[in-house]
């Protein structure tokens, strides 16, 4: 997947918005003004950070050698995933979809029915 298709991805999950949290290097993601994803828009590093679930992080590390802890994170919760590299868009997909829904499950159930109702 390129930058832009993931941008897009991101932003047709209900209730997504996005920002600049530092400077115009990085897009976050947030859905309820939680931060779900990470998207570098540096040269040299292309990819994607994402939430995941602990052991979830770690099999994915062991299976895909483009699966890094992202180190501006909790690195037991966080997966940096090159765009560059060999994983499959749907695979990137599913990742961002679990990553969505993991913040999203942790929302107050006020905001998820707000959410369900969009």
């Amino acid at each position: 997947m390129n930058i832009e298709d993931v941008r897009e991805y991101c932003l047709s999950k209900k209730g997504v918005t996005e920002g600049f949290p530092f400077n115009d290097t990085a897009l976050v993601f947030k859905v309820a003004e939680k931060m779900f994803a990470l998207l570098d828009l540096t040269e040299d590093s292309r990819g994607i950070s994402l939430k995941c679930d602990p052991e979830l992080a770690i099999e994915l590390r062991e299976q895909f050698s483009d699966v890094t802890p992202a180190y501006h994170f909790n690195k037991k919760h966080w997966n940096g995933i090159s765009l560059s590299g060999n994983i499959r868009d749907n695979l990137i997909k599913e990742w961002i979809d679990h990553s969505y829904t993991i913040v999203v499950k942790s929302l107050p159930k006020s905001k998820q029915a707000e959410l369900k109702s969009k």
